[in-house]
């Protein structure tokens, strides 16, 4: 039983730190797909800074209502949602 919390502990714990790192590598082969410049990213980082800071401002009250189990699903299915980046072919 504690070999597969574990396990579950592991993959919440490496799903919810990809996409802030995965960008930063992802970027050099993305931005000339989409047709912008390098710098661009500073707007997608920008925007994944302010969801940082406004969930964490809500953390508390959310995991009070929806307890940690039912949170950390939740944000592991939002990060897999991200996977639309992926097939995305325009930068908006």
């Amino acid at each position: 039983m504690t070999s597969i919390l574990l396990v579950v502990i592991y993959i919440a714990f490496i799903s919810l730190g990809l996409p802030d790192s995965i960008l930063g590598s992802a970027w050099p082969s993305m931005y000339d797909e989409i047709g912008v410049s390098i710098s661009s990213v500073a707007i997608i980082s920008m925007i994944i800074a302010s969801g940082t800071i406004v969930s964490s401002l809500f953390s508390d009250k959310i995991i009070r209502k929806l307890g940690i189990g039912k949170v950390t699903a939740i944000s592991v299915g939002m990060i897999a949602a991200l996977l639309g980046f992926s097939f995305s072919n325009q930068y908006w």
